[in-house]
């Protein structure tokens, strides 16, 4: 016989109902300011994003996709979609060829550069503007302990992580 569900307390409940709101709502507004702005999608965004910090402007695909918690697939069909808009290209890996590389370029990194201050002053106006330092901590810890969470998998759900 299955173990009775723990269920939510009213408070728990009604942290996670905000958390789920926000995690509706927050992506939706970031990705509107985007592609008003600039024509890309907060993940495109932040796959350019994380090509210009990167040494060279360059990341093997598997690393990008690790960078971003995104599918292979997924970010494959992104990659495709950049390159197609000049805002990207793929390369066999210098050092490995049997691995692909993204390439940012010049164009790439323009448009990153462009979008970046309006996706700031979203995230600022969404997110960070009236919190507190402590809370900034606060939301950091927070969001790194549900990231923790997700990386371990199923066995999240069976051993809380208490670090």
């Amino acid at each position: 016989m299955p173990d009775e569900p723990q269920w939510l307390t009213d408070r728990e409940r009604e942290a996670w109902l905000a958390l789920a709101k926000l995690m509706f709502n927050l992506p939706s507004a970031l990705d509107a300011q985007l592609l008003r702005d600039n024509d890309l999608t907060l993940f495109d965004y932040f796959a350019l994003s994380v090509l210009s910090m990167t040494p060279g402007r360059t990341l093997r695909l598997s690393d990008l996709a690790g960078q971003l918690s995104s599918s292979l697939s997924r970010l494959s069909n992104v990659v495709k979609r950049l390159e197609r808009r000049g805002l990207l290209r793929r390369e066999p890996d210098a050092d490995n060829p049997r691995y692909t590389t993204a390439v940012l370029t010049d164009a790439g990194w323009e448009l990153v550069v462009a979008a970046a201050p309006g996706h700031v002053a979203a995230v600022r106006r969404y997110v960070i503007d009236g919190l507190t330092d402590h809370q900034i901590d606060v939301l950091r810890e927070i969001a790194c302990h549900v990231a923790r969470n997700l990386a371990h998998g199923d066995s999240a759900s069976h051993t809380p992580d208490t670090s």
